[in-house]
């Protein structure tokens, strides 16, 4: 199937799986995550009807993101960092994206906040959070709780960072409907920062992917991260 058919069987589902939440599918961002993928796909996607890219690698988004912007006008896409990002490549990372979404450390964020007072410009993040604790993930980890919560604290604070949410990637599992307890933990994390950080906004759950959108959406999710079911298999 071609990637404008991918994007609709897709966008169908998303659709689905919101009115069975209860939810308007207009809640839900869909990212096309176009990873390892050529100019010419993120293109077709663009032509088919997707707004939000996302990319996992600052050094290969430097050269497809400035590729793509010059044969779209200005504000058509809106470039989504997905993957983990080092620090030293932070100052690159927050000229190249409209939306971090990996913010994974303390030390990170104060390098970004830094970098994005040079630059004059606030740098809108989301807080990665490994929901499993993973030894293979990155993302803070939320116990010991008061330890988390005081490095939310000063991420908060930040005066060039708007922190909007939370991102988590899902655990490996044989069905989807066993991530959903991983979700549905990230939504009420969120729901206490809310609570504890009202300076911040936290409208934002990105979490769910190709094999998990469905169950990521009932659980709340606002920001979904597709590639695969999108873009087909990666070479």
């Amino acid at each position: 199937m071609s990637i404008a058919e991918n994007l609709g069987r897709v966008r169908a589902q998303i659709e689905t799986a919101a009115r069975r939440a209860g939810r308007s599918p207009d809640e839900i961002t869909l990212v096309a995550v176009s990873k390892t993928f050529p100019v010419e796909a993120i293109l077709e996607a663009w032509r088919a009807g997707a707004r939000e890219i996302g990319e996992n690698r600052v050094e290969e988004a430097s050269e497809k993101i400035p590729a793509v912007n010059r044969q779209l006008p200005d504000g058509k896409i809106r470039w989504h960092l997905i993957g983990h990002l080092q620090r030293r490549k932070a100052r690159n990372a927050i000229a190249l994206f409209d939306l971090v979404q990996s913010v994974d450390t303390l030390r990170l964020a104060e390098t970004m906040n830094r970098h994005a007072a040079a630059a004059g410009k606030q740098v809108p993040i989301l807080l990665q959070v490994n929901i499993g604790n993973d030894p293979q993930k990155f993302g803070f980890v939320p116990e010991p709780r008061a330890a988390f919560l005081r490095e939310v604290e000063k991420i908060t604070a930040l005066p060039n960072l708007r922190v909007r949410g939370l991102m988590t990637i899902g655990p490996l599992v044989a069905a989807a409907e066993q991530a959903r307890p991983f979700f549905r933990a990230l939504r009420l994390l969120r729901d206490e920062l809310a609570r504890q950080f009202p300076n911040a906004e936290w409208q934002e759950l990105s979490m769910g992917m190709t094999d998990d959108y469905a169950v990521a959406i009932e659980e709340g999710a606002t920001i979904v991260r597709i590639g695969r079911a999108i873009f087909g298999q990666r070479g």
